[in-house]
């Protein structure tokens, strides 16, 4: 538990630089690498990809997305690149004389694609109006509700939630957690209110807190399921005491688009 602690406490002045101060395209890198590492993590490290090539082309596709998103780049742009990417797996499969699985190749678009999608879209919402202000709404809206499930689950949680994927997680603390989220996202639009003289809509506020707690709670049980049929604790040890990537940003990958697409559709401040 210290060094768990510990590393907190030195990781979360980092994630603020890089996310409020750094300037962007230094976010785009870190976000790069940290969808790179997350591939490497869910192919490699859980045993589902073993050839080196394909985990190499879905670390690269990752990091890619990313810069995809910083550069603003066309959709014709993206699509060669899924393309190449696509055929470059397939080629794999066809040079093993299939005997490289296509859930093998599956695997790889995920992780190299769609994940890193999800997950740069914090690049994205930088990169709009309001985008300094708006681009801690992903880590509030997931760490809230996984500190509130945590504490209310081990002071009233009697009713087991999913006991074959996340056995200590309750139905008590998933209610203590979304309530934990709403309370964190309306302090976030207090701070935005007062501190930066934004007018602030709280009926979006609360909406994103319910909408984002639910995903944040989904997000950790579908990276739980992999982790369970794969027989793994962690995905990693790449920051001590929390495990890997994809540990530590299960719930963030699954908000931020979330996030992302409630911005577009409703203005949270004028």
């Amino acid at each position: 538990m210290l060094k768990r602690i510990i590393v907190a406490l030195i990781l979360a002045p980092i994630l603020v630089y890089v996310v409020l101060f750094a300037p962007v395209i230094v976010t785009a890198l870190c976000a790069g690498f940290f969808c790179a590492f997350a591939a490497f993590e869910l192919l490699y490290k859980t045993g589902l990809v073993k050839n080196v090539r394909m985990v190499a082309y879905s670390m690269l596709t990752a990091f890619l997305v990313c810069l995809w998103s910083y550069f603003g780049c066309s959709r014709i742009v993206a699509v060669l690149g899924l393309l190449v990417f696509y055929m470059l797996l397939f080629g794999e499969i066809m040079l093993s004389q299939l005997k490289i699985p296509f859930s093998q190749a599956a695997m790889c678009l995920v992780a190299g694609a769609v994940i890193p999608f999800f997950f740069s879209g914090l690049v994205r919402i930088l990169c709009v109006s309001y985008g300094r202000y708006f681009i801690m709404l992903p880590f509030v809206a997931a760490f809230m509700p996984d500190i509130g499930a945590y504490f209310v689950g081990v002071l009233f949680g009697k009713h087991k939630l999913c006991p074959l994927i996340s056995p200590k997680k309750t139905v008590e603390g998933l209610i203590g957690g979304i309530l934990f989220g709403v309370l964190g996202l309306v302090a976030y639009g207090a701070i935005l209110q007062f501190l930066f003289d934004l007018s602030v809509n709280y009926w979006f506020v609360v909406i994103i807190g319910l909408t984002s707690s639910a995903f944040s709670v989904f997000g950790d049980l579908s990276f739980s399921v992999i982790k369970r049929q794969t027989g793994i604790k962690d995905y990693g040890d790449l920051f001590p005491g929390h495990g890997g990537v994809l540990d530590r940003f299960d719930s963030v990958i699954i908000v931020t688009p979330l996030i992302e697409v409630l911005l577009s559709l409703i203005p949270m401040v004028s």
